[in-house]
C-alpha cells in the first residue's frame, strides 16, 4: 500500500512534509503515540497550520490514505489469471508483512478513527476498481466465464492474506500468495463467481 506524492508548489510541499511525518510517527510510536503536535514538530510545519488543515489525528490519517489514491498504478498483464492474481497477492504480502509496514500500521490505526476507516474503505474500493481489468483480461482469454464478478473474485483471492497477516499475525510468504491465487482461479473456472440475476418473488 504505497503512499505517493504529487509534485507541486508550497501547499504540496507542506502536505508532503506533514504526511511523511505522519508515517514516521505512526511507525515509530503507533496510533497511541501519534499526535498533531508531534507531527508538526517532526515536519517543521507550524502547528497552527497543521491544526487548521487537518484538525486532528483522524484527519491526518485520512489524508495519508487519500494520498495513496493519487498514483497512476494499474495491475500489469502477466499473461494469465493465475499469474495476475499471484502478482496482486505478492504486492499485498510486500506491503503488509514487513517488520515496519506502513500499510499494516494505517489499517490498524483505522480501527481507532472513523475518518481513517472511511478513507481506508475508499482506498480499497479504488484499488479493487483498478484491478477489475485482471478479470476482464481473464474473460477475454477464456479463463473466466462471462459475468464473473470482479469484486467477489478479487476479494476471494486476497482475503486469506489479510486474514493471516492482520487477524492471526501469522507468517506469510510467496507460497501462500500463489496458493490463494491458484485456488481462486480454479473457482473462477468452475463458474463460482458468476453473478446470477436475483430470482423474482411471486
Amino acid at each position: 500500500m504505497p503512499i505517493t506524492r504529487r509534485p507541486g508548489g508550497r501547499t504540496a510541499r507542506t502536505r508532503a512534509a506533514v504526511l511523511a511525518a505522519v508515517e514516521a510517527e505512526l511507525l515509530d510510536h503507533g496510533f497511541d503515540g501519534l499526535t498533531v503536535d508531534a507531527v508538526a514538530e517532526r515536519s517543521g510545519v507550524h502547528r497552527a497550520t497543521v491544526y487548521r488543515r487537518w484538525r486532528d489525528v483522524g484527519g491526518l490519517l485520512a489524508d495519508a490514505l487519500a494520498a495513496g489514491r493519487e498514483d497512476s498504478w494499474q495491475p500489469p498483464d502477466h499473461g494469465s489469471l493465475v499469474a495476475d492474481l499471484t502478482a496482486l497477492n505478492q504486492d499485498v504480502v510486500d506491503h503488509l508483512a514487513g517488520e515496519r509496514s506502513l500499510g499494516r500500521a494505517l489499517i490498524v490505526a483505522s480501527y481507532r478513527s472513523n475518518a481513517a476507516a472511511a478513507a481506508l474503505r475508499e482506498f480499497l474500493a479504488d484499488r479493487y476498481r483498478r484491478c477489475e481489468v485482471v478479470v476482464e483480461r481473464a474473460v477475454a482469454r477464456g479463463e473466466a466465464p462471462a459475468g464473473t464478478s470482479a469484486r467477489r473474485l478479487l476479494v476471494a483471492a486476497t482475503a486469506p492474506l489479510y486474514h493471516e497477516i492482520l487477524l492471526l499475525g501469522g507468517t506469510v510468504d510467496d507460497a501462500l500468495a500463489i496458493r490463494c491465487a491458484t485456488d481462486a482461479a480454479r473457482a473462477v473456472a468452475a463458474g463460482s463467481y458468476v453473478e446470477h440475476p436475483s430470482p423474482r418473488l411471486t
